[in-house]
């Protein structure tokens, strides 16, 4: 094996973050750290280690199939210690059958990795995060890093070298394409969150709360229901098991009731802060500091007290 630790992702902000986690890797490892594009995406720009462009898929777009079979066709010659993906939704498919590929295990959605130079091993959620479990696989593997888990890696200048993989054809037919809605803002990089819920009456309402998040110098977030189900936010919105996971120093709750799904992806707040009319509501066991009332009369006055005091 060549003591690399590769990390891919067709997201460059995920790739940066992956790299932070793949340094960890590395150090226990002897090893260092390479940054992975694939054909003619966007050449990695961020990361602790060198660049290695695969050439050979002549699209722009890459599947995860494609993604993977590029990854495995480079990996079986140049033998790398592990192969690091984002945990999104092209990362996790593209990892799970790069594992395949190469005959390997794969750890999936992890953070906290670290090596003892015969393997690696990390932590995830199980049971909505009730549980957080550690994982471990022997060297060579392929892990999904969890997003928004690891601070994105400080930009380095790095060497680059090249590797034609060949030709590969993609099987996957593409009927349409929708432009999807983008969010605003990074979460992932926001201080202070105000998050809602469905409290929130109508999606007019929605407004009330973006001005407590720009008053406190934050972003909004919030539950599931009101990106996927209702539609009202865009899903880089959505906090969550299948959403986002953030960090923030103040994460305020507005009318979530709190289920284990949305707790996963905001506990490692700072501090969390709640206001809901129900006193039994489960977020109030996740928060600190609880406010038990009608969003609609506590919000106006949270703001009122706000530009009270500029």
């Amino acid at each position: 094996m060549s003591g690399e630790v590769w990390v891919y992702s067709e997201s460059e902000a995920v790739a940066s973050e992956v790299a932070t986690a793949a340094d960890d890797v590395a150090k226990g490892a002897s090893a260092h750290v390479r940054m992975v594009d694939i054909s003619s995406l966007r050449p990695t720009t961020r990361g602790s280690g060198a660049r290695l462009l695969l050439k050979g898929p002549p699209s722009p777009e890459v599947s995860p199939a494609v993604a993977a079979e590029a990854l495995a066709r480079a990996a079986r010659e140049l033998a790398p210690l592990a192969i690091l993906l984002g945990a999104t939704r092209d990362g996790r498919e593209a990892a799970s059958r790069l594992a395949a590929k190469l005959g390997v295990g794969c750890m999936a959605e992890v953070a906290g990795l670290a090596s003892d130079g015969q393997g690696m091993t990390g932590e995830r959620d199980v049971f909505a995060g009730k549980v957080v479990a550690k994982v471990r696989c022997r060297f060579p593997a392929v892990a999904t890093v969890k997003v928004g888990a690891y601070p994105r890696a400080v930009a380095q200048p790095a060497d680059a070298q090249e590797k034609d993989v060949g030709p590969i054809p993609d099987q996957t037919k593409t009927l349409g394409r929708e432009k999807k809605q983008a969010g605003s803002v990074d979460l992932r990089s926001a201080k202070v969150i105000v998050s809602a819920g469905r409290g929130v009456k109508k999606k007019e309402d929605l407004a009330i709360l973006a001005e407590l998040a720009t008053a406190m110098r934050g972003a909004l977030g919030c539950s599931r229901p009101l990106s996927s189900d209702l539609g009202w936010l865009p899903e880089e919105h959505h906090i969550g098991l299948t959403g986002v996971t953030v960090k923030p120093d103040l994460y305020l709750a507005v009318g979530i009731s709190g289920q284990l799904q949305h707790v996963a992806g905001m506990k490692d707040s700072k501090i969390v802060a709640s206001i809901n009319t129900d006193k039994d509501a489960p977020i109030f066991q996740a928060s600190d500091y609880g406010i038990v009332g009608d969003l609609y009369q506590v919000v106006p006055a949270l703001r009122r007290a706000l530009a009270a005091r500029r």
